[in-house]
């Protein structure tokens, strides 16, 4: 799920920092930053848990801040450093073990949202919940809204933001999102409850690691050009759409109860263990799906499109089983969805068109 680069600049050279020009409109910039957060949080809860549990709206500003935030310096980081799409992955991973290890506890908790009742729970862990969590957080809180932003902001794909004092200050706000979730969040749903000390350093060491990989050693082993290989062709981009609405689906319900109901589909026909490696025989196969498509000849902002709102839209229609209100929100969101994704591909077909030697990343 990746977008070429700015189609009037290549990316940086591998293992760069990128410093933001003084003649960067900082209207664009800015503007640029408020869209990603806002998509962040769009995509990661509005338009997924809010299906089904509506009250998540009251915590919108929590959620602007931890997703906002978060997402917001990731994408900072990367691209500062000159990373590609591993490296987002990689800080994707990170993202999500601060959230729900060190954040919600969720990881751990044998109370926390009956996420111990879902599937495997061993070693004081949720591992079918974990399992879950990597694929909507990376997918659904990292990389999609970046996708978005680099096809609403195009010329600002492979540049920063912020600058120096507003990437402090995100990351100041980040890990205010992280405290809070602990605070209002974690102590409301299971009071009381503390990850084992031995978890929360396994899950500081594993952050501070996939951050070492992703920003020091991903952007030195990243080529300055991935072009096209041969003569390969990627499907048509509504074949594209499809494929992705099916892969995601059948990820969620192989891990998830629909709607966040009481059970999961297939019930007892897959075994816990089983579950975690289905999920993972669909999610492997869609990442290296997307990984070929983007070097295709013929891929484009239009294929993108359709990858990333086949994404969305089975994501939401995954949460509108749970009862009648659920499919009543599910409905109606899916609807400003396709609005939203019909707007966005005007404006796609009105800029595509790469200049001939454009970078892929």
């Amino acid at each position: 799920m990746t977008p070429t680069s700015p189609p009037t600049a290549s990316p940086p050279a591998a293992g760069r920092h990128v410093r933001l020009g003084r003649a960067e409109p900082n209207r664009g910039r800015v503007r640029a930053a408020w869209t990603l957060a806002l998509l962040t949080t769009l995509c990661a809860e509005l338009t997924f848990t809010a299906v089904a549990v509506p009250s998540t709206w009251v915590l919108l500003p929590l959620l602007l801040v931890m997703y906002g935030a978060g997402v917001l310096l990731v994408r900072e980081a990367v691209v500062r450093c000159g990373g590609g799409w591993p490296s987002l992955v990689l800080l994707g991973l990170a993202y999500q073990l601060a959230e729900d290890g060190l954040g919600l506890q969720a990881l751990n908790s044998p109370d926390m949202y009956d996420a111990a009742d879902w599937g495997l729970r061993a070693l004081g862990v949720n591992w079918t919940y974990w399992e879950s969590q990597i694929g909507v957080h990376v997918v659904l809180s990292v990389l999609l809204p970046v996708m978005i932003a680099n096809l609403l902001f195009p010329a600002m794909r492979a540049r920063p933001y912020l600058r120096t004092g507003g990437l402090a200050v995100t990351g100041a706000l980040a890990v205010l999102g992280v405290v809070g979730l602990r605070v209002f969040i974690s102590a409301t749903e299971d009071p009381g409850y503390r990850t084992p000390p031995a978890w929360t350093l396994a899950y500081v060491a594993a952050i501070a690691v996939l951050a070492w990989l992703a920003l020091r050693v991903l952007p030195r082993r990243r080529p300055r050009d991935t072009p096209a290989r041969g003569s390969r062709q990627a499907p048509r981009p509504p074949l594209v759409g499809f494929i992705s609405l099916y892969l995601t689906m059948a990820f969620l319900t192989t891990l998830l109860p629909l709607g966040l109901g009481g059970d999961l589909l297939f019930g007892d026909a897959m075994s816990q263990p089983f579950r975690l490696i289905a999920a993972a025989m669909t999610a492997v196969p869609f990442a290296w799906l997307a990984a070929r498509w983007r070097t295709a000849a013929n891929w484009t902002d239009r294929h993108r499109l359709w990858l990333l709102g086949g994404i969305l839209v089975s994501h939401t229609a995954f949460m509108m089983p749970g009862s009648w209100t659920s499919a009543l929100l599910g409905a109606l969101t899916l609807a400003l969805e396709l609005l939203a994704l019909r707007a966005l591909s005007r404006q796609v077909r009105r800029g595509e068109g790469p200049a001939p030697g454009a970078a892929r990343a």
